[in-house]
């Protein structure tokens, strides 16, 4: 008789191929589209101007809340479900068909109350009402991505997202080339959305896979129930961090939001290429660490996994934060133009808060491996709670780096709630540690400073050439920072590059 496979042995032969092949396509995809809407945000910027990228920011804020509702966290129990039971595809096609276009009724609906709600000018309303019909093309796209993804062809959807981010912006380019302004841009994106859809779609149709009706009305209360943690937990998260630009726009002005909106397109920007990219790339091996068990020892090394990747996360987000504090306005005027000037203030602030947000996506990820999810929701849930009561506080009182400070300081607060959780004041508080580390970073700036005065991209690249060399040189890192440090890079993609030029007796085992 033949025997079933084991589910505990690691995947060989054709099925590695495979699931290679297919987180390298969601890498690829992902990597692209995010450099490509970066540079369209700069491009963006330049092209409206301060006012009109504030008016866009506070579009996108509620956009982005609007599509975490009509989305309902569904998407991922759908790609378990039907990964799990293929033919019962179409059951779970129709009732996403329902359920999510009945929720982008209602977000659609309640973006445009909030906008009314806040105070917003007849313009901003306007324009939400227009990109909130994105909310509608965009679900119905999601709907057969998740079938595609439960199917794994994540090459095929890998090929379409990034197309479609490629054509929008050339879409809106042109519009804007024309002189159509936001119109256009919010044109652009409704006709790209709803292309997606249609081609998704017609993907998703020859696989074979069509709804399924009558409606499963037991399906569809079970899906909405099992999802409802997840949307819950989204939107906390999205609102957590969409808040300051929409307070800023109802208490301030439309400018001020669009500083402080190209302010986080760089701080944005920062954590998803250092932050982002890298935890996901070590997720697997955190998970794996936590999986055995107290018996098998693997505890232990999951707790200095995470000291040690929040220690690194620190030393990365430091380095960053003095150059961006010294050199702010250096960097945010060419990239967004003399109009985005006060931005650099802001980013000065900003800079420290995706700092503490970097490490704090540390403790957050490993609270995921532990499944302790939950305990993180209800303590970003007070971070939002924070945020909304210091952004009223300060926003009147000095304007709109008080959004920042307000970020900073709720970020703060999660950090030592949940670095407390973990007990990372011995690892990040260190006295002997802090004070070697305090003294690189005075090196470091007063290194900047010095050469700043010849260029100031010349005093950034000096920092970054300091701040390595003094961490090392003064012995902030010890002998086991070094081996994991030698480890995760050798596990990160491109990473044995990197070995080749450092050799460490140390066995890569992981």
């Amino acid at each position: 008789m033949t025997q079933p496979p084991d589910s505990s042995a690691p995947l060989v032969g054709a099925e590695a191929r495979r699931a290679a092949r297919n987180a390298g396509a969601i890498a690829a995809a992902r990597l692209i589209s995010s450099a490509a809407l970066f540079g369209w945000q700069l491009v963006l910027a330049r092209m409206l101007g301060d006012a009109d990228f504030g008016v866009y920011s506070t579009i996108s804020a509620l956009f982005t809340i609007g599509a975490t509702l009509a989305a309902f966290g569904m998407g991922m129990m759908v790609i378990r479900d039907v990964a799990r039971r293929p033919e019962r595809a179409g059951d779970y096609l129709t009732v996403t068909l329902v359920a999510q276009t009945l929720l982008a009724l209602g977000a659609y609906a309640g973006i445009n109350g909030a906008a009314s709600a806040l105070g917003y000018s007849e313009a901003i309303r306007a324009f939400t009402a227009l990109a909130g019909l994105s909310l509608f093309a965009d679900t119905l796209g999601n709907m057969a991505y998740d079938q595609l993804l439960a199917q794994e062809r994540m090459v095929t959807t890998s090929i379409i997202e990034t197309a479609h981010v490629l054509i929008r912006i050339a879409l809106a380019l042109l519009m804007l080339a024309f002189g159509f302004g936001l119109l256009g841009v919010y044109a652009a994106t409704i006709v790209s959305g709803f292309g997606r859809a249609a081609v998704l779609w017609r993907v998703l149709w020859r696989s074979g896979v069509r709804p399924r009706f009558p409606l499963d009305r037991p399906l569809t209360r079970l899906l909405l129930i099992n999802s409802a943690p997840l949307a819950l937990s989204a939107f906390i998260n999205i609102t957590y961090t969409q808040i300051d630009r929409l307070m800023t726009t109802s208490l301030l002005t439309e400018a001020d939001t669009g500083h402080l909106g190209a302010a986080f397109v760089i701080v944005y920007g920062v954590i998803e290429l250092l932050s982002t990219t890298i935890l996901v790339a070590i997720f697997p091996m955190m998970s794996r660490a936590y999986a055995g068990g107290e018996e098998s020892g693997s505890r232990p090394v999951f707790r200095f996994l995470v000291d040690k990747l929040s220690f690194f996360t620190l030393l990365a987000g430091l380095c960053l934060a003095l150059i961006f504090t010294l050199f702010a306005a250096d960097i945010t005027v060419p990239l967004f133009g003399e109009d985005f000037r006060p931005s650099a203030d802001v980013l000065r602030v900003l800079i420290w808060y995706c700092a503490a947000t970097m490490v704090v996506n540390v403790f957050a990820q490993a609270m995921m491996v532990q499944n302790r999810q939950r305990q993180f929701l209800v303590i970003r849930t007070g971070g939002l709670i924070g945020k909304l009561a210091l952004n009223l506080l300060l926003l009147p009182l000095i304007g709109v780096i008080g959004a920042a400070f307000a970020s900073l300081t709720a970020e703060l607060l999660v950090l030592l709630v949940v670095g407390a959780r973990f007990g990372a004041g011995e690892t990040l508080l260190q006295p002997g540690r802090l004070l070697r580390l305090g003294l690189a970073s005075a090196l470091t700036l007063l290194a900047m400073y010095a050469v700043g005065l010849l260029h100031p991209f010349l005093g950034i690249a000096a920092g970054i050439v300091v701040y390595p060399l003094s961490v090392l040189g003064l012995r902030v890192l010890a002998g086991d920072d070094l081996d994991l440090l030698y480890r995760l890079i050798a596990a990160m993609p491109g990473g044995r590059v990197i070995l080749r030029f450092w050799r460490r007796d140390v066995a890569l085992n992981w």
